[in-house]
């Protein structure tokens, strides 16, 4: 097995979920519309739960969370956790790693049967080659990589516990 090694530990994930939450919350200043928060399963979800914690101290708006469920390597079939009308509001897509973009690319496909006021993607690690034509609008820490690496996010009992390259 080849070995890990370390890109953010818990302390600095976590500080970099609090900076992309102060943007977010200014980007948002201005706007009285709900934020759907909309986490990529699983990792996704539990940095979108994060993102929400860290969010409520700065703004007034109303903040929801729902998920988004696809298979990574074939997306076929995109499905949101639930069927709300996000017509009018502000949604953020959540994900772990943006690897190539497909997978943030393949979770707008069910948002585009709505007209949100705002649709902004946010990653914790983004590596920095794209085969997509996606850019994460918030980015906790970007990272060259070869296509051969794999980067994870370890998550334990809700918490981020850090991001390795493998």
């Amino acid at each position: 097995m080849s070995e890990k090694k370390i890109i953010l530990n818990q302390e600095s994930a976590n500080q970099k979920l609090h900076r992309m939450a102060l943007e977010l919350a200014e980007n948002l200043s201005g706007s009285n519309a709900e934020v759907i928060l909309i986490g990529v399963r699983t990792n996704g979800l539990v940095i979108a739960q994060k993102i929400a914690e860290l969010l409520k101290p700065y703004i007034s708006n109303k903040i929801s969370i729902i998920s988004v469920s696809l298979n990574k390597q074939l997306p076929k079939e995109v499905v949101l956790s639930e069927n709300s009308n996000l017509t009018d509001l502000n949604l953020v897509l959540i994900d772990d790693v943006a690897n190539s973009g497909k997978t943030l690319l393949y979770a707008l496909k069910p948002l585009l049967a709505f007209y949100p006021r705002t649709i902004q993607t946010l990653v914790l690690v983004e590596r920095m080659y794209k085969m997509y034509p996606v850019k994460p609008d918030y980015v906790g820490i970007s990272v060259a990589t070869t296509p051969e690496n794999h980067i994870e996010v370890e998550v334990a009992d809700g918490q981020i516990m850090g991001a390795y390259v493998i």
